[in-house]
């Protein structure tokens, strides 16, 4: 194993205590930007290099396909294959299909494909609202009561015990959730939810089904532990079995998901159920300038009610950079344009589009941003979009890099980058970007396969298109896509995990952030807050915060900057408050 790929090479005094932790149990309570993948990684590694567990014996669980490819990456680079890394419902389905014949019998419960189709026909059934909205609220509902293990039946007072404010009347929620559940049955049909739940009734009930997975599993790894919710937790421990070869690594300063039912208590109360485990705090900041680090400290220490395993002030280990700017303007036109104007700058200075990314609360704010950048002929990349490796193009380029591969033709000694240009330059990959942005997109996508053909070229020396293809196979199962030039448009909530050199978070007003519904609710607005935290550590060196008086030019000027800004943003005569340097 060359020093490169040696787990302990690189790291500081606490992430090698959490990488040479004893086998378990550990917790690694990892503020942003402290190394926390690298981190897991390089624990799996260790433990594997050091005979504690084969490969093939570690489960390691993620909550994005993304994130659960980018493990797979970094463990290929410390030549450590064989690792299972997968979501948690990826890894549920699987064992589901596996086990079903001999726990239920017969052929596995298809998965429910289209879930508001069902939930407004249930809707419909309890006599209650069945516009688009209606319908994905209760579907929103139902889920929350799911992956809080909470039946139809027991919905009514589970609303009242956690002061929940429900989309419609409690009892007709309760309703439409029941005959739900009726149809879904009744069809033979599972969704997501149902996945873990029947995973872990077949590990708890059946002692030979449970046998059988604990002799392939030994050791588990938990990413994201702050998001975990009961009905996870509940399959966590149905994997355990009252083992505690357990690592879990998680945050509760970025838990944004409690709508959705995820809870910090498991990570907060991790050492009170194992009191001789190991916990390592990591709050040393690789990613953020100082300046940034410290306005990430300032907005979260104005938290209410956190709890002490929430208290992991971060200390900034970059160069110092410009401070943070604030600014106001007049209308959201107004603010999408300067930022624009802004981005364009950072273009002419040198910055990668794929390096910069505009930042807000709600999906609707990110047509502005597209069309001020578009005028401006930059390209963006929409998360949320067509997914990367659905785009005609992608495809297009992948069945010609696969029939190239097969035929092993265009194969030459320049190498692997070399062989695919040659593939894609057939499907318009040139050396230069063209004109329009229709064309300019698909250009990047092309562009990005090519690169992805480069980083494994450099990582496996020797591979070949055959190789390149099974890839890109892999990475398309696990929707984890190569990264496209292009500044990226994104909700805070799909930002979490990622970092660009470049943020701009926009649309900073009362009623948006936080949003109007978490008015007069302490748990919602504190989680507002932890997003805006979230929006905040993604930065690397430039950050911009903005708002807007109004909707449109014109308009009564009503709105307020955010509450969260108090005592953050200078308040001086001008309305721009500090300038990027």
């Amino acid at each position: 194993m060359g020093e490169h790929r040696d787990p302990l090479n690189g790291l500081d005094a606490e992430q090698r205590a959490a990488v040479c932790a004893p086998r378990g149990p550990v917790c690694v309570l990892a503020g942003a930007g402290t190394g926390k993948t690298r981190t897991i990684t390089r624990r799996i590694a260790q433990l594997v290099r050091t005979g504690h567990v084969a490969p093939g014996q570690v489960l390691a669980v993620t909550f994005t396909a993304r994130a659960a490819g980018e493990l797979r990456t970094r463990l290929r680079d410390l030549a450590v294959g064989g690792v299972q890394a997968r979501t948690f419902h990826a890894a549920a389905l699987r064992q589901l299909r596996y086990f079903w014949p001999r726990v239920v019998g017969g052929q596995s419960w298809p998965l429910l494909e289209h879930k508001p189709r069902l939930v407004g026909q249930a809707a419909q059934r309890a006599g209650a609202a069945t516009g688009a909205d209606d319908v994905r609220d209760f579907a929103g509902e139902i889920e929350w009561a799911k992956a809080n293990l909470i039946s139809p039946v027991q919905y009514p007072a589970a609303v009242a015990a956690a002061r929940r404010q429900p989309p419609a009347p409690v009892a007709q929620v309760a309703a439409v959730y029941a005959v739900y559940e009726e149809l879904k049955n009744r069809n033979q049909l599972l969704d997501f939810d149902d996945i873990l739940l029947h995973t872990a009734a077949a590990v708890e009930g059946h002692p030979d089904v449970a046998q059988e997975f604990r002799d392939r599993y030994r050791c588990f790894v938990i990413d994201e532990y702050q998001d975990v919710t009961p009905l996870q937790q509940r399959v966590l421990d149905a994997w355990l079995g009252g083992r505690d070869d357990l690592t879990v690594v998680g945050d509760a300063n970025q838990t944004i998901y409690s709508f959705a039912g995820a809870t910090p208590r498991f990570l907060l109360e991790f050492s009170r159920r194992f009191p001789d485990g190991v916990t390592v705090r990591l709050h040393r900041d690789y990613r953020s300038t100082p300046q940034v680090v410290s306005l990430a400290n300032r907005v979260i220490s104005s938290a209410r009610g956190r709890p002490a395993g929430a208290r992991l002030p971060l200390e900034g280990q970059q160069p110092a950079g410009p401070e943070p700017a604030f600014t106001e303007h007049d209308d959201e036109l107004a603010e999408a344009g300067a930022v624009a104007a802004s981005i364009e700058q950072l273009l002419r200075e040198g910055v990668p589009p794929a390096q910069i990314a505009v930042l807000y609360r709600v999906n609707a704010q990110s047509q502005a941003y597209e069309q001020a950048l578009d005028a401006l002929g930059i390209p963006v990349q929409v998360r949320g979009g067509e997914r990367f490796f659905h785009r005609l193009e992608v495809r297009s380029a992948i069945r010609a890099l696969r029939a190239a591969a097969t035929a092993a033709t265009l194969e030459s000694a320049a190498g692997l980058g070399a062989n695919v240009r040659a593939v894609l330059a057939r499907h318009g990959l040139t050396a230069q970007p063209p004109a329009g942005s229709a064309a300019r997109t698909r250009w990047e996508s092309l562009r990005a396969l090519a690169e992805l053909a480069d980083d494994l070229a450099a990582s496996i020396p020797l591979a070949d298109l055959g190789q390149f293809v099974a890839e890109l196979d892999a990475r398309a199962d696990a929707a984890h896509p190569p990264a496209v030039q292009g500044v990226t448009l994104a909700s805070l909530h799909s930002a979490k995990g990622l970092e660009w050199d470049a943020v701009f978070l926009v649309g900073l007003a009362d009623g948006t952030l936080p949003i109007q519904y978490a008015d007069g609710d302490q748990a919602a607005l504190e989680e507002e807050r932890r997003l805006l935290y979230v929006g905040v550590t993604r930065a690397r060196r430039w950050l911009a915060l903005s708002w807007a008086l109004t909707r449109s030019p014109g308009g009564r000027p009503s709105r307020q900057r955010s509450r969260f800004l108090h005592g953050l943003a200078p308040v001086t005569a001008g309305r721009s408050y500090a300038g990027r340097t």
